[in-house]
């Protein structure tokens, strides 16, 4: 019976977010509110740490931007801003936190690809 109403009461999953893993390179599509307007921003980079904890569930996504500045984000699975997340392709990775990816540049940062 508890079940049934933590069921009722917990997070709906939303249909447009797929499994996401560490290593992955995706697209996540925000929505962000700029005044009294609403745009969705782009967020494309590689998944460095996945963090399941029920309805706090989160990933987090580093990017490289202009002049080698290295910037993350972190998105919440069940967040109402998140429009969708767009699978680009997998890596093969051995660990659960891609953290030394922070000290690493250019083609030393890359990742090997894993094909199906």
């Amino acid at each position: 019976m508890s079940d049934d109403i933590l069921k009722s009461v917990g997070p709906k999953a939303n249909p447009n977010l797929p499994q996401v893993r560490t290593g992955d390179v995706v697209d996540v599509h925000v929505r962000i509110k700029e005044g009294n307007r609403e745009r969705i921003q782009v967020f494309k980079g590689t998944v460095i740490r996945v963090r399941h904890a029920g309805s706090d569930a989160s990933f987090t996504v580093r990017r490289v931007a202009s002049n080698g500045i290295g910037v993350e984000r972190s998105f919440l699975n069940y967040s109402p801003n998140l429009e969708k997340i767009v699978l680009d392709r997998r890596s093969h990775v051995r660990r659960a936190r891609l953290y030394f990816l922070r000290d690493r540049t250019g083609k030393n940062a890359r990742l090997k690809q894993k094909f199906n």
